[in-house]
């Protein structure tokens, strides 16, 4: 079975307005609340085969501190321009283009993009992911090539402010 997480950055940084969005680094929350939640994905057993980014300073940060939580080799993201300012049509040609032999697959971006790819892909009814949120579904098919509406099964939902 395909595991597909998509994963919202952790809080940014508003604190400095002659920074473009592109350039926004996490803020204290957002540092705190990565490595928690990539322990909290250690902890469940979830390793990725792979894992693409947007190339975004938060994003990007995200996704390093949630790998080495996951011992997952920092220097094996691969990050992917259209992951920012993206919609989810291209979300999914780019996950459509994953090898088969990925099982496990993690994808940080940007939200409303990954909000509405979530729903799109399992047909969920989920009207925020919230910052470090993750959505795992799980796939009805065996190949990420035909990814599409209705393609999956909402997995597991969680978010770092979710009760434990």
């Amino acid at each position: 079975m395909k595991l597909l997480y998509l994963i919202r950055h952790a809080k940014s940084d508003w604190s400095d307005p002659r920074l473009s969005d592109f350039d926004r680094p996490l803020n204290q929350r957002g540092w705190k609340n990565a490595p928690f939640m990539g322990k909290q994905l250690a902890l469940e057993g979830t390793i990725p085969d792979l894992i693409l980014s947007s190339p975004a300073l938060r994003a990007k940060t995200t996704a390093q501190e949630m790998a080495k939580q996951l011992s997952y080799p920092v220097e094996s993201i691969v990050y992917h321009e259209t992951l920012y300012a993206s919609d989810p049509q291209r979300i999914l040609s780019i996950i459509r283009s994953v090898p088969d032999e990925i099982e496990t697959l993690f994808l940080f971006g940007h939200n409303p993009e990954l909000t509405e790819c979530a729903n799109l892909i399992a047909d969920c009814d989920i009207d925020n992911i919230p910052t470090c949120g993750i959505v795992s579904l799980a796939l009805n098919q065996e190949n990420w090539g035909s990814i599409g509406a209705h393609s999956a099964k909402l997995h597991h939902f969680d978010f770092p402010k979710k009760p434990r």
